[in-house]
């Protein structure tokens, strides 16, 4: 292709760019400031994942000899995470902030301060820290990966061991996650400027944009005065001095106003399609945001097990591996010391529901009737500890072993109960008994007889 052809077509682009940014300065959208939070949708997401992570309690877990799991209330980093991780927030808090951070972000990064009882939990803003792997040795003696903390015109250096970094599950290399606006960036600007229209329209009460046709010439100034002049009859603004509805038009213009309807372009449409595509990336659950129209779970527990499972528990499983490798020796991993958040609070059933569940499960040796009480946040009473079950379960390896069992002689202790409960029962059977001892004893005399006489 010529280069005088190149220049051409270039000069054609601009020009079409240019008219478009035209149209769109004339519609009010283009070059519009655009934050990611200002975005109904966006936030709705934001807000579903922190509060769900926020609500959940985090405990340290052990397992014992008997292969059993006991909580480690004695450790010192129980009560820290469990109830306040530093001296100003609550882990309710502070959790839902880290998961803010992690969603908006694509990284939240945790400083571990001081070890044992003294250990407290920082929120870094994820915008001021960037991720460093240093192959070169340049910042240790090791390789390792660094976090550069910038603030207040100071750079502060910390090891991979000293900050707790959760990232999305959007990662290139392993190391560093990457947000959902920056991946649905296009569409994230495309609604909101779809509620800047909205807005707009509210503005202008609704009124489309209108074309301005006049005979004769006219200076740019006489231009502005006669179309401000317009508009401000058009905008409601001389509303008190009585005038709200009327447009005066001079004779020879003619005011032609441009029909954008929502319905015809399928705005509505459009809009919640962009929302079901924010809220897919996120894994939030359409209902979640407020849209009902394909919702097909049969309970709110159904539609929350689906929610732990599909979403919160790939984000869970990072939170406890982070924490349990960072926050714990290798001896205290060793010795069955784990970190684990409780998700039953968003799996809890209606009462009834929990009360046959639990039921159930003392029923079948799984709970004690005071463990089952705790569930239900009730006090344990005594003789509460003992597991309770059906009676008539027994080992697999003894099915079918009581055919087997020999049947019950008048010897035994039941046989000598039965007899002393029933005295009518005994001498009919001793008669009986008697009855078949003499036959016995002329079949054996007949066949005594018989045998001598051969």
């Amino acid at each position: 292709m010529k280069l005088k052809q190149r220049i051409k077509q270039a000069y054609r682009a601009l020009r079409n760019k240019s008219a478009n940014n035209d149209f769109l300065d004339f519609l009010g959208v283009r070059n519009v400031p655009v934050n990611a939070l200002s975005e109904a949708t966006y936030f709705a997401c934001l807000k579903v994942l922190s509060e769900a992570i926020g609500k959940l309690p985090l405990k340290l877990l052990q397992y014992n000899d008997r292969n059993g799991v006991a909580t480690a209330r004695e450790h010192p980093l129980y009560s820290i995470l469990r109830n306040r991780p530093n001296p100003y927030m609550t882990s309710t808090t502070f959790w839902s902030t880290v998961e803010y951070n992690r969603n908006h972000y694509g990284n939240a990064y945790v400083l571990i301060d001081g070890a044992g009882e003294k250990t407290s939990l920082w929120i870094m803003p994820s915008d001021e820290v960037e991720v460093w792997y240093d192959d070169m040795k340049l910042l240790g003696e090791v390789p390792d990966i660094y976090y550069i903390y910038s603030h207040g015109g100071k750079r502060y250096k910390f090891g991979s061991e000293e900050v707790l970094h959760f990232k999305t599950s959007n990662m290139l290399d392993g190391i560093v996650g990457i947000s959902v606006q920056d991946q649905l960036k296009m569409t994230i600007d495309g609604g909101a400027k779809a509620q800047t229209l909205i807005n707009k329209m509210y503005d202008s009460g609704f009124t489309a944009k209108a074309v301005l046709q006049y005979t004769g010439s006219l200076s740019d100034d006489n231009v502005k005065s006669f179309v401000s002049g317009i508009e401000s009859y058009a905008k409601g603004e001389l509303k008190n001095e009585g005038i709200e509805n009327i447009i005066p038009i001079p004779l020879g213009a003619n005011l032609t106003p441009l029909n954008v309807k929502l319905a015809d372009n399928q705005f509505i449409e459009v809009k919640q399609y962009t929302a079901l595509q924010i809220a897919s990336a996120f894994g939030i659950k359409p209902y979640q945001i407020g849209d009902y129209t394909k919702s097909s779970y049969a309970s709110a527990e159904a539609q929350q097990l689906s929610f732990y499972v599909d979403t919160l528990l790939y984000i869970i499983k990072q939170y406890e591996e982070e924490l349990t490798y960072k926050l714990l020796s290798p001896e205290e991993v060793q010795n069955g010391l784990h970190f684990k958040f409780n998700v039953s609070v968003i799996l809890r059933a209606d009462l009834k529901t929990q009360i046959d569940t639990l039921s159930t499960a003392v029923n079948s040796f799984i709970y004690t009737p005071n463990e089952a009480r705790a569930l239900l946040d009730l006090e344990s009473k005594d003789g509460g500890d003992t597991l309770l079950g059906n009676g008539a379960s027994i080992p697999v390896q003894l099915a079918g072993s009581q055919s087997l069992q020999p049947p019950a002689n008048s010897d035994t202790p039941d046989s000598a109960g039965d007899s002393a409960g029933n005295p009518g029962e005994t001498e009919d059977e001793t008669k009986l008994q008697k009855e078949v001892e003499k036959c016995l004893i002329r079949i054996l005399t007949n066949m005594t007889k018989k045998s001598t006489t051969v």
